[in-house]
């Protein structure tokens, strides 16, 4: 049950005058507890069988959970199917979840040996300080302001079976979790998500209210591991990631570079229609620069290590000049500011919108590198935005309008927002300002008519922000665009213009990203267009197939007339057989392919065969041109 802002578990008391609401299995804050209990569960049939296992934490995720062990050797399959046969017993057998409030004595007593467990009761209320971690699932362990066990209890004996460190709540009993659950993997994972701690053996699961439930989710991760871009990317020699360039660093092949083109070319189009203004900077700069914008103090982890330059030394190895730390960057908005503050600038300019496609370098942890949807080298369709006050709520909602136009562009229709808030202990700036600048993004998103969410403290140091959250072919959930506020970085680095009395103001600075990073889009386009992408993104978007070599004049010779008009169109004169050239560039996701034939010939006309398998014959040339430039031209989702 939620009793106002809090979950607690059925078997807490209500007070009077306390409000009692339903939580069901089903809802979010349902599946949540759900998923955390079997975790629970989880951990109980490992310990079962292996009772020397040390456990970590077990917090639920987005469509499942985990729980993180300390065995003295990697799991196995046949470990796994050992844990799925203890947790059906532990299911059946209907075991309570019984929560207790302990003081920290008492729970380092009761987990003498679990030296996890001793190290998170030192960390209540702050798990993600200390010990170099920078996993936040610890607040499924000690979130809260007080600690609490829960025991496994014995229905039919009343005994506790098992207990755990946990904030809760929990389920009833076990018996829930046995309408949809499944173990589905095991990885290694370093202890509280830092490299500089043990690592341990990971156990994934997911579970669901029901059982149809579970075979949907079945169906949808089926689903998607066709559509993963790692493969897809190597099916289409679109992109690689070669060993002697390094981790979460790739380089995009022929095929990917034209589609990656493509992206970048339409986002060109539309800043340069929406009052932008396009700059560059540099990859590279001193260490002061993210001193005065706070990224060293706020972000250091995040970034890679500093290159010292400059220092010179004479021949008796005295240093006679000084060096100096340089970074690669992190981000582009310091450097949006020193463009800002070049020149005096007038309140007649603003808003000011800079964009720049700017590569920029992050030190992700190798264990969180996926593909291209998490690297170590990305290019952000970033821009900066700088508004006087009064313009704030204007140009909050112009962008949103701006990044849905633009994404319904690439395809991608299904949105909803997400608004993030201030984490007081991970900010900057007054009370006041957040809440104005939390206040006019809450406006600003209820007025679009999207269905929007709250993300509690999940803002930036800086300022709130507004995440645009789009659902692919699939139905799977991706953050894209953000528009954020940063009352912060202005004042850093000094920024004024004058305002119509003469006076000197600050600039209000907004960040938005619409594509993430292109990359990161790349992949989300490649999955959900399943590497079919829509012509005007395709890298061959014609092929001409002629039935026989005689036929190779009259179809090459159409062909040169699509390239002539801009159509990236190819001609297969191969010496494969018909048939197989089809499978061929069927299988590489062609959107056209043309053929041509004696009746094809004599009536200068081309059979067009799609992606689906089904054809239009004898259309004329010039027809068949017009349609191929036309569905490019309009972009059209064919």
């Amino acid at each position: 049950m939620r009793v106002g802002d809090e979950l607690r578990d059925l078997a807490a008391a209500v007070a009077a005058g306390e409000t009692a609401e339903p939580v069901l299995i089903s809802s979010p804050d349902g599946l949540s507890i759900l998923r955390h209990s079997a975790a629970h569960v989880v951990a109980q049939a490992l310990q079962s069988i292996n009772p020397a296992a040390k456990l970590g934490i077990g917090p639920p995720i987005t469509d499942g959970f985990y729980y993180d062990f300390d065995v003295e050797t990697p799991l196995t399959p046949d470990d796994l199917k050992a844990i799925d046969k203890a947790m059906e017993r532990i299911i059946k057998s209907g075991q309570r979840f019984v929560r207790r409030v302990v003081s920290d004595e008492e729970a380092r007593a009761e987990l003498a040996n679990e030296p996890y467990k001793l190290e998170l009761i030192g960390l209540k209320g702050h798990p993600t300080e200390g010990a170099g971690g920078t996993d936040d699932n610890e607040s499924v362990e000690v979130g809260g302001a007080e600690l609490t066990i829960y025991d496994n209890v014995d229905p039919r004996t009343g005994e506790t079976v098992w207990k755990d460190l946990c904030r809760g709540p929990h389920l009833p009993n076990t018996r829930l979790i046995g309408n949809g659950y499944s173990l589905t993997r095991s990885a290694a994972a370093y202890w509280r998500g830092s490299e500089k701690n043990k690592q341990l053996q990971r156990v994934y699961g997911t579970a669901w209210a029901t059982k149809d439930d579970l075979r949907a989710y079945i169906t949808r991760q089926e689903e998607a591991a066709k559509r993963d871009h790692r493969k897809l990317g190597a099916e289409l020699d679109l992109f690689s990631f070669p060993d002697e360039i390094g981790s979460g660093l790739a380089v995009f092949h022929p095929k990917g570079g034209i589609i990656r083109a493509e992206i970048e070319n339409y986002m060109r189009e539309r800043l340069v229609a929406n009052g932008y203004e396009q700059v560059y900077s540099p990859h590279i700069t001193k260490g002061t620069l993210f001193e005065t914008s706070g990224h060293l103090q706020w972000y250091r982890d995040g970034m890679f290590p500093a290159m010292h330059l400059d220092e010179e030394v004479d021949d008796e190895g005295h240093v006679t000049r000084q060096g100096q730390d340089y970074y690669l960057k992190p981000m582009n908005c310091p450097f949006h500011n020193l463009i800002f503050r070049a020149r005096g600038r007038s309140y007649r300019e603003l808003p000011l919108r800079l964009a720049e496609f700017g590569t920029v370098y992050r030190y992700e942890k190798s264990g969180t590198l996926s593909g291209l949807t998490r690297v170590r080298g990305l290019t952000q369709d970033d821009a900066h935005i700088y508004v006087t006050p009064e313009q704030v709520k204007e140009e909050i909602a112009s962008q949103l309008d701006f990044v849905f136009e633009t994404l319904r562009g690439y395809g991608l229709d299904d949105f909803y927002l997400e608004l993030s808030t201030r984490d007081p202990e991970k900010s900057v700036g007054t009370d006041e300002a957040w809440d104005d600048a939390t206040e006019t993004l809450r406006q600003v998103a209820s007025e679009s008519g999207l269905e929007f969410v709250m993300d509690h403290g999940g803002a930036a140091f800086y300022g709130p922000k507004i995440s645009v959250q789009a659902r692919d072919a699939i139905g799977r959930t991706w953050q894209l665009s953000t528009v954020q506020l940063d009352f912060n970085q202005p004042e850093r680095f000094g920024l004024e213009y004058t305002a119509a009395d003469g006076t000197r103001q600050q600039p209000v600075m907004i960040h938005r990203a619409l594509l993430g990073s292109i990359e990161r889009f790349f992949a989300i386009l490649l999955e959900h267009y399943a590497g079919a992408f829509p012509v005007w993104l395709s890298p061959v978007q014609v092929v001409g197939i002629p039935v026989a070599e005689q036929y190779e004049q009259y179809l090459g010779d159409v062909i040169r007339q699509l390239r002539q008009v801009g159509v990236r169109a190819e001609l297969d004169d191969s010496n494969d057989r018909m048939p197989k050239k089809i499978r061929n560039h069927t299988k590489l996701k062609v959107p056209f392919q043309l053929i041509a034939g004696e009746e094809d010939r004599a009536a200068g006309a081309v059979s067009f065969r799609y992606r689906d398998g089904s054809q239009d014959n004898g259309v004329p040339v010039a027809e068949a041109i017009e349609r191929i430039t036309s569905a490019i031209a309009t972009r059209a989702q064919v």
